[in-house]
């Protein structure tokens, strides 16, 4: 199992994704947040073939169903979803992750330097 854990910042809630590569090319995802959009996006992505999430934005099941259940195209989950699949069925390139690894992202913001 892969987890995920996303700090996203201005919006101050964290989410837990957790992938599990299931037989065949299946994979189980589960998000875990105090976010209401991001907890109604389990039910579209409990179990998905994992070929349908990678690839272009417009053709991953991933970013269909966010475009769905988020308001904010600025949610770095999406993304966390999709790296966290990737690294579970080993498409990550080799020097970056392995297989069970926890990734941990954090989005922050520094006030801009005084010009």
């Amino acid at each position: 199992m892969s987890r995920v854990v996303v700090d996203a910042g201005s919006c101050g809630f964290r989410a837990e994704i957790r992938v599990e590569r299931l037989e065949g090319t299946k994979v189980r995802i589960a998000l875990s947040s105090g976010c209401e959009m991001l907890e109604r996006m389990n039910a579209d992505l409990r179990e998905v073939d994992w070929r349908e999430t990678l690839g272009s934005l417009e053709n991953s099941l991933v970013y269909r169903v966010a475009s769905r259940h988020i308001s904010r195209a600025a949610c770095p989950v999406p993304s966390a979803i999709v790296k966290a699949i990737e690294v579970e069925v080993g498409a990550a390139l080799p020097a970056q992750q392995r297989r069970g690894a926890e990734v941990s992202a954090r989005v922050q913001f520094a006030p801009a330097e005084a010009q």
